[in-house]
């Protein structure tokens, strides 16, 4: 089931970095120096009355009169309209109304997504209501009133937003097939590589970076299984500042990857990694998908002996925190290797779901706490009583522990290795969880 999408729009300094980091709460924090893992994160995952939902922050509207700038707003209006089931449109009561709102306004109303109207920096009801009331004339129904520095009127708006939510979007779909997203930065090929499997121009393909407009669904069949390929969206056009370009990217990464079972990670290899690369895989490793890295253009790549050895280093060395993705190297001109792309997929599939005994689970963890002893701290030993799998996509272990102040990520780190040796689990990320249970118990 996919998460809703609601997306804050408005000028700079409205305050929605404040807002998004009051709803996100303690979501926001940086567990791994790696770009694209948490850092210089744009979207979160919000939980409200049983609801959850993805927010997404659209970058700051220019309040300027110039064309370019005017330009770069309706990209933005029209991203978020595309993009969102549900707009937050951040104004500042004491700015008051500026040609920028009214604009913007102008775009959201005749959009047909759901759009409600913030008023923000209301830090006192009684002093700021009668400013509020100016924010009718933007034509876009009741001002909802907010301090989101001051979290006031936080879940009056929440509220709201939830009660937005299509009940039928909400519901688990019936449809069993294999999801597959095809991630990537603009330009790497990832419409090429979907053409190339269906055979034929199903999704529009231009040199210039991010033509593809919205998130696409194409379904290919092969030896009678049905995949689904999302195809995940740049902007229509080119755009002038290549900020706003990878922004919105990403933006649409994350829609994409919230509904698939495996994403395929296009890399344009007569690039190599980028940073933009990092952040887009970083979404998918974050959200615990089976991840596919696909070294793209490689028949424009002179090879000699080592060439494969040397890209392969390179790529596990800028994403070493995602070292159980899979990789290929193939050509979506050529169609080199692509059949192969279907084989990975299925085993990637099929790995994400393994489930394994509890009983060999701890035979392994017995071992190799022989091999190699658990952390101590001040003369105390971390002790691990149990280990059991709870769950699937992905494969999620609970420890039971004596002190989850005793553990170290080094340590986890080798028992995952020490499960990995034995299951394989290629393809997918593995999380555990600790439990503490009192010694005497």
């Amino acid at each position: 089931m996919s998460r809703p999408v609601v997306a804050v729009v408005g000028r700079p300094n409205v305050g929605k970095s404040t807002l998004f980091n009051t709803l996100a709460g303690s979501r926001i924090s940086i567990v791994e120096d790696t770009p694209g893992v948490t850092r210089d994160r744009i979207y979160a995952d919000v939980t409200w009355l049983n609801y959850q939902f993805t927010l997404v922050d659209t970058g700051g509207i220019e309040p300027d009169s110039d064309d370019i700038i005017l330009s770069r707003m309706r990209e933005q209006a029209e991203t978020a309209i595309t993009t969102a089931d549900v707009i937050l449109f951040l104004t500042d009561v004491r700015q008051g109304l500026t040609d920028a709102d009214f604009k913007v306004a102008d775009m959201l109303r005749r959009s047909r997504r759901p759009v409600l109207l913030i008023v923000n920096k209301v830090d006192n009801f009684d002093k700021f209501m009668p400013d509020v009331y100016e924010f009718y004339n933007l034509g876009l129904g009741d001002p909802i009133p907010i301090s989101a520095a001051g979290k006031l009127g936080i879940g009056d708006m929440l509220d709201q937003v939830v009660d937005q939510f299509n009940p039928e979007d909400l519901v688990e779909e019936e449809d069993d097939r294999p999801k597959i997203a095809v991630i990537g930065k603009p330009n790497a090929g990832k419409s090429s590589i979907i053409n190339k499997l269906l055979g034929e121009e199903r999704v529009i393909v231009s040199p210039i970076a991010g033509t593809t407009r919205d998130a696409i669904d194409t379904t290919v069949k092969r030896n009678g299984q049905e995949y689904v390929f999302i195809d995940t969206a740049g902007l229509r056009r080119k755009s002038k500042v290549k900020e706003e370009l990878e922004r919105y990217s990403i933006i649409r990464t994350v829609t994409a990857v919230e509904r698939c079972d495996v994403a395929v990670l296009i890399i344009d290899a007569t690039e190599g990694v980028t940073e933009q690369d990092a952040k887009i895989a970083g979404i998918a490793h974050e959200r615990g998908k089976g991840v596919i890295i696909a070294v793209n253009k490689w028949d424009l790549i002179e090879k000699d002996n080592s060439t494969v050895q040397e890209f392969t280093r390179d790529i596990r060395s800028k994403l070493s925190y995602m070292p159980y993705a899979e990789m290929i190297f193939l050509s979506a001109k050529t169609g080199q290797r692509l059949p192969k792309l279907f084989d990975m997929i299925d085993a990637v599939i099929e790995n994400c779901a393994l489930r394994v005994q509890t009983g060999v689970l701890n035979e392994i963890l017995t071992e190799a706490m022989a091999m190699k002893q658990p952390p101590s701290d001040k003369g105390k030993r971390l002790r691990i009583y149990y280990i059991t799998q709870v769950s699937v996509k992905p494969p999620t272990f609970v420890m039971f522990i004596n002190d989850k102040k005793l553990t170290h990520f080094s340590y986890t780190r080798y028992l995952e290795n020490q499960i990995r040796s034995t299951f394989g689990f290629r393809g997918t990320p593995i999380r555990f969880i600790y439990r503490e249970r009192k010694e005497n118990s």
